[in-house]
């Protein structure tokens, strides 16, 4: 043991030394001819000698620690001098790193005047404490409940927006885009794994308890990655961190890794308590002005996918911590630009997190899903005149937005958002953001009355002038009708116009009723339209669960945990709903399914079972029953 001891105090006063203890031979040192001596340059020799110093003085610091915990030196002064010469050693490690910042890249502040900027537009200038609180105490974590595990966690209010976000990127790359996972990224102008409707049909799996820790790390790692890139035009990603964490937290994981495969010395104490370091690191920082965010921000900036992504798993813990959620946002933020995200908004002078609790707007939320603040949820531009005019989606996106609201006639989503690529969508409601998504690609696939809707809605949403109120004007009509081939007898034009503005639930209604051989939607079969399939809803926010096998029995507690909710959903034909529920009668020969001449009888759907959720789900799927086990799915 006193041996032992002693080869770990040599260690110590081994990395002590100012340069490498001369070896203990008689030939001269070999170096490169006409070097001087004293040279700033290492060989490849000393430069591993002197790591290796480092590596070996703090394994030792840790074992000597470890060791006097377990049993404490009966001399107080030998303990004082164990404390002092362990303290000089770390000194003397973080001073040879400090030496090398251009290898650990810490990144640079922001100056006080985009500090002040990026703060005001952000939290405005009269923020409260508890708001501050609520976004300085949320990290970007997985759920530990297996069968919640694909899931991120929310423990505050506020943060929500952006927890939601990024939970959507992340069910793309789990569900649809696995291969993608192991696979270096190039650098590319378009989003990964992006898929055009109707092609390449995927069903993927519902064993989300299966999901490997690396597996969810490297899908968070490729989603913030993703949304970063698409704040920046596809071009940079800024990503943000802090100067209180240290630079041995800091320094590129892979970097590291190298070096210490290298020497052949690895030890995991190293890397084992890089949580437990950031965890101390933040005790007691708060952000509370832009004077706070000058002195502890620091950003990179980042031009290959590749390089973001490695400095992005090189600092995820930082984005774990409490000040994770925060942190992303800003990096969004600065990614897309300070300018640009104010040109990107209707009302600039409001702030992006709301009062009076602290919420995401949904400005925040449309960056992070479109790469554009822009404040609306409808397609394009809404042209006001005299110049005037308000900003919505320009353009497709990956994974999709609904809302409460637009049951409620508040807004209207217009089918960028309402139809991604892949299905899946944030659910917005007066105060939560939620994800719905579906396992099966089909979903999005629009069958014959979808897709004559889709293509008369566009045309009629190109013309509505009110907002999304859903009328447009007469001229704005027959541009419609002119537009998408319908043939609507005069007596009925005459009929939709005669109040002078046309209602699109009224035009819609004639447009069932009107012959496909003139544009309409008639169908005798009465079964177009008809879908039956699974989504499935989480909610972050731990709640009370009785859903599936979380059943209480005998009086126990409910479990606390983030909300998984399988919905059964069945879209009807376009009849009324009371209509379905009787039965109905098609012969073959007029369009069912069957041969010879036999007769399909369309069962009875399941009862219909009512939440919020139901009410945003029908805004893509209008006339859609819904039924689940164990509670209803919650949006708050």
């Amino acid at each position: 043991m006193a041996d032992h001891e002693e080869d770990l105090r040599t260690a110590l006063r081994m990395s002590m030394q100012n340069s490498p203890p001369e070896p203990k031979r008689s030939k001269p040192r070999d170096g490169p001819a006409g070097a001087p001596t004293g040279s700033p340059e290492e060989s490849s020799e000393v430069k591993t000698r002197r790591l290796q110093r480092e590596l070996m003085a703090t394994a030792a610091e840790k074992r000597m620690l470890d060791a006097k915990k377990a049993s404490p030196s009966p001399s107080s002064v030998s303990g004082s001098a164990g404390s002092s010469g362990s303290g000089l050693a770390a000194k003397v490690v973080r001073k040879d790193k400090e030496l090398s910042l251009e290898e650990v890249n810490l990144g640079k502040g922001l100056s006080e005047e985009d500090a002040k900027q990026l703060f005001s537009m952000v939290f405005g200038a009269e923020v409260t404490k508890g708001i501050l609180a609520q976004w300085s105490n949320q990290g970007i974590r997985f759920s530990p409940d297996p069968e919640t595990s694909m899931g991120l966690v929310q423990h505050e209010g506020g943060p929500c927006g952006v927890l939601a976000a990024i939970q959507a990127f992340v069910l793309k790359y789990l569900l649809f885009c696995p291969a993608e996972l192991g696979k270096v990224v190039p650098n590319m102008d378009h989003n990964t794994g992006s898929r055009t409707l109707s092609n390449s049909p995927c069903v993927a799996s519902n064993n989300f308890a299966s999901l490997t820790e690396d597996a969810k790390a490297r899908a968070l790692i490729r989603s913030m990655g993703e949304i970063l890139f698409l704040c920046g035009s596809n071009k940079r990603a800024v990503i943000a961190t802090l100067s209180v964490i240290g630079d041995d937290i800091e320094r590129s994981k892979d970097s590291l890794d190298d070096e210490v495969s290298a020497l052949k010395l690895v030890d995991n104490a190293l890397f084992s308590d890089r949580n437990n370091v950031i965890t101390k690191s933040l005790e007691g920082l708060s952000i509370e002005s832009a004077a706070d965010l000058h002195k502890v921000l620091r950003v990179n900036t980042y031009t290959t996918r590749e390089s973001a992504f490695k400095r992005l798993q090189a600092v995820i813990p930082v984005f774990q911590s409490r000040m994770g959620a925060l942190l992303f946002l800003i990096s969004a933020l600065l990614s897309r630009g300070l300018d640009l995200v104010q040109a990107d908004r209707d009302d600039p002078s409001l702030p992006l997190v709301t009062a009076p609790f602290g919420h995401a707007s949904q400005e925040i939320v449309n960056l992070l899903l479109c790469g554009q603040a822009v404040p609306n949820v409808f397609d394009g531009k809404m042209d006001l005149g005299g110049g005037m005019s308000l900003k919505g989606v320009s353009r497709t996106v990956e994974v999709g937005f609904l809302t409460l609201l637009e049951s409620l006639n508040f807004c209207k989503v217009g089918q960028y958002l309402k139809c991604p690529k892949w299905p899946i969508w944030v659910v917005g409601s007066e105060s939560h953001y939620t994800v719905l998504f579906s396992l099966d690609t089909t979903v999005q696939d629009e069958n014959e009355l979808e897709g004559r809707e889709s293509q008369i809605r566009k045309a009629f949403d190109a013309q509505d002038q009110s907002g999304g109120g859903g009328f447009i004007s007469v001229e704005g009509f027959h541009q419609v009708l002119k537009e998408t081939n319908v043939e609507l007898p005069t007596e009925k034009v005459d009929l939709l116009c005669s109040t002078g503005f046309i209602v699109w639930s009224e035009f819609w209604q004639v447009i069932l009723d009107l012959d496909k051989s003139i544009g309409g939607l008639k169908d005798s079969t009465g079964l177009m339209g008809k879908k039956v399939f699974d989504l499935y809803h989480f909610n972050g926010i731990a709640k009370s669960d009785l859903n599936g096998s979380q059943v209480s029995s005998g009086g126990e507690t409910p479990v606390q945990r983030p909300r998984l909710t399988k919905l059964r959903v069945s879209v009807p034909p376009r009849w009324t709903p009371e209509e379905y529920m009787t039965d109905v009668a098609v012969s073959s020969g007029s369009g069912g399914n069957e041969s010879g001449g036999k007769v399909t009888e369309i069962a009875k759907p399941e009862p219909s079972q009512h939440a919020p959720l139901v009410d945003c789900i029908r805004t893509r799927w209008p006339r859609a029953v819904c039924n689940w086990i164990g509670y209803p799915p919650s949006i708050v």
